[in-house]
């Protein structure tokens, strides 16, 4: 690419509506640019990137055997009324009717198309194990579009499906594409983790995210040296058992005004982890009163998983009033509601709680004092929780969510009347595994950590170019000859480059280069009649002079090589 008459374009100055650092430098170095909250234009050099991050899926995928498909984006809508999934995915999906007034939505995953397209082939169990991918958009309606292409409503994604006859042969499917994620997020120099994770509104048995590790990640992850690694969503609280300590006398005292735990705490001068604290909320419209230790915050993944609920929100005065329960003093003793008690709980002794009376909290209170309908694991883990697998210390980190991968089992199946016959000759569901990659998220994660205070530093599998190759003065025929030769004869060797032949100050050219992140810097300049150019790899502070032959020997090494 000769800039002279490109589309490139740079600004100058930092985006004021861009609050990640990568989609700040990704609209200011032309790789994007933003047409409306969540929906971005990708520019030719982004779509370069994106294109590499493309491939290096697509080898990997097609050493697995899977085939490229390419589905529609505009869907009926029967075909997440029969999953189940239109409802459950609310106000996200987007609907709209055609002239004939028939209901479409704008695909926000495939499971239920490529379940559809599968029918037509599978009969038998020999008809099977065989997996589909495609690269392809989707459309979310994201309620709060946000970091650049990290939170957006229009994405691509590589989306594959694998289909087996049984849990077993699911678990084949399923391990394949787990290293196939591996393979191509370490060949594009991703720092990652792997963690556990819930499976949400897509279902089914297991789901796995790959996670890159970032400050602004959406996701707490939270891991341990002995290799245990989880998503905030569904990690395992492991807590110490108080069980065994001897009992004290349940007393009542008085907590006058003190309505928060921590007012609470701190007037009884006691340890918030000594203390039980209220949560009164409305479950699907019913009131629950959920009792977690006073440091913890509830987990409502978890709790939607515990109860099968669809909707968790606070309870108003009116839901509250159907019980005894005082807000700022309810507590667990002698409540009339309905009480769900975190695992935690009954496993302490002696705590503070509310009393169900106005300026009153209990002390001394111990599980015997009071009855629970539930129980279960309900609270968000902490950095320095026990990890559940070796008991050391767990650490905390933040992850943005660049593949994800789901053993769907036969949920699909059901749904769509997706059957073969075994040997026997009867019919059995067919078992499905669901794998995605963010190709928009990728990119976005890789410059999150590849970058410095002058711009990007692509890696050299994903950079748009390879080198970029600056004249300093545009009027020198020498010069330009020289650039022009060698931009010619890198090309012709497969070493992609970028000619910067503007008729702009070297300061811009030098400035523009490092924004943009291309890997190697040529610099033709004074020595040009002597064959002599200046070469600077982005990401170190020296450069050095080598001639023509030596550069391309050096490039061909470093590039091809």
């Amino acid at each position: 690419m000769k800039l002279k008459n490109s589309y490139f374009f740079t600004l100058r100055e930092d985006v004021r509506d861009e609050d990640s650092k990568s989609g700040n430098l990704l609209v200011k170095a032309g790789f994007i640019k933003k047409t409306s909250a969540g929906i971005y234009m990708m520019l030719p050099l982004g779509l370069r990137v994106q294109n590499k991050i493309e491939n290096i899926i697509r080898k990997h995928m097609n050493e697995t055997g899977a085939q490229e498909v390419k589905m529609p984006a505009l869907i009926a809508s029967e075909y997440y009324e029969d999953s189940g999934r239109l409802s459950g995915f609310g106000p996200s999906i987007y609907k709209l009717k055609d002239r004939n007034n028939k209901d479409m939505v704008l695909g926000p995953t495939h499971e239920e198309l490529f379940a559809y397209g599968a029918k037509s082939m599978i009969r038998s169990y020999k008809d099977m194990p065989f997996n589909l991918y495609q690269f392809q958009t989707k459309y979310r309606d994201e309620p709060r579009a946000r970091f650049g292409l990290i939170r957006v409503k229009e994405f691509v994604m590589k989306d594959a499906y694998s289909f087996d006859a049984d849990e077993q042969g699911l678990d084949v499917s399923y391990k394949k594409m787990f290293d196939t994620y591996k393979k191509s997020f370490d060949e594009m120099g991703i720092n990652y983790r792997i963690v556990r994770a819930d499976t949400g509104i897509m279902g089914g048995l297991l789901s796995e995210e790959f996670q890159a590790i970032s400050e602004i990640g959406e996701d707490s992850i939270f891991y341990c040296d002995c290799g245990y690694s989880s998503n905030l969503e569904v990690a395992a609280l492991k807590y110490i058992d108080h069980s065994d300590e001897e009992e004290k006398e349940l007393q009542l005292v008085e907590t006058p005004e003190k309505e928060s735990i921590e007012d609470v705490c701190e007037f009884l001068n006691i340890d918030q982890k000594n203390s039980v604290k209220a949560l009164l909320m409305n479950v699907d419209g019913e009131f629950v009163v959920f009792f977690i230790r006073g440091d913890r915050e509830l987990n409502e993944t978890k709790v939607q998983k515990l109860l099968k609920a669809n909707e968790i929100g606070f309870a108003d005065d009116s839901l509250i009033a159907t019980s005894n329960a005082i807000p700022g003093f309810t507590g667990p003793i002698g409540l009339n509601a309905k009480i769900v008690v975190d695992d935690e709980v009954l496993a302490m002794r002696n705590f503070c709680c509310g009393a169900n009376k106005h300026g009153y909290h209990y002390i001394n209170a111990n599980p015997k004092d009071f009855k629970y309908d539930i129980h279960g694991d309900i609270v968000n883990v902490k950095q320095g929780d026990i990890c559940p697998i070796c008991g050391k210390p767990l650490k905390q980190t933040k992850g943005i969510e660049i593949g994800n991968t789901f053993k769907l089992g036969t949920k699909y199946a059901k749904a769509m009347d997706l059957h073969y016959l075994n040997a026997n000759n009867k019919e059995e569901d067919v078992w499905m595994g669901s794998y995605g990659i963010g190709l928009g998220r990728t990119m976005a994660a890789i410059v999150e950590q590849n970058n410095d205070d002058k711009g990007i530093i692509w890696p050299i599998n994903i950079a748009p170019y390879h080198a970029i190759i600056l004249v300093m003065s545009s009027k020198d025929e020498i010069q330009n000859k020289l650039a022009n030769d060698l931009y010619d004869q890198l090309n012709s060797l497969g070493i992609e480059c970028i000619l910067d032949d503007r008729n702009e100050r070297p300061g811009i050219k030098f400035n523009d280069a490092d924004l943009i992140g291309i890997p190697y810097r040529i610099t033709v300049g004074r020595g040009a009649s002597e064959n002599i150019v200046e070469i600077k790899k982005r990401d170190e502070e020296e450069s050095k002079n080598l001639s023509v032959d030596e550069l391309i020997e050096f490039l061909k090494e470093k590039i091809n090589g």
